[in-house]
């Protein structure tokens, strides 16, 4: 029996509310619909890093919660605000806990193409190449495309 996250044609695409991630969307969502594939629309939420005087304080169940509920919301506004709230191919969306190459790299597993965003929202805007689409072109279980935004 095959696993469904094994069907030719699925397309992963890292979305994290960016410019380059909505092209990225759009990228994957064209080429999905090109070749009768799906498109899982994947981001990342990690706890932020709490400091008081003893240390590193871990976070309340509440605030994992709240965490992946605000991740979900940024989702979904994202790949509406790039492709629409119908988009002509299905589009999964999903939300995991991890550093975002991490959770791109396992949702990559079995698909037939990863695609993210050159730039996301953090580290330096002069980088060429973002931290996370360096580390997935690097380490993939499959071909990787790197979008650019807009402006670059």
């Amino acid at each position: 029996m095959v696993d469904q996250r094994e069907e030719t044609g699925r397309i992963v695409v890292g979305v994290d509310g960016s410019d380059s991630s909505k092209q990225a969307v759009r990228w994957a969502v064209r080429q999905a619909e090109a070749t009768g594939g799906s498109v899982d629309a994947v981001t990342a939420w990690e706890f932020p890093q709490f400091h008081g005087a003893l240390g590193w304080l871990p976070p309340s169940s509440s605030d994992e919660a709240a965490l992946e509920a605000r991740a979900r919301q940024e989702l979904t506004q994202t790949v509406d605000e790039a492709v629409g709230p119908r988009p002509p191919v299905e589009v999964r969306a999903e939300v995991h806990y991890g550093t975002p190459a991490g959770v791109l790299l396992k949702a990559a597993r079995g698909a037939s193409l990863l695609v993210v965003g050159s730039r996301g929202r953090g580290g330096f805007a002069g980088l060429l190449l973002g931290s996370v689409a360096q580390h997935c072109v690097q380490h993939a279980p499959c071909p990787v495309l790197v979008v650019r935004g807009e402006d670059g």
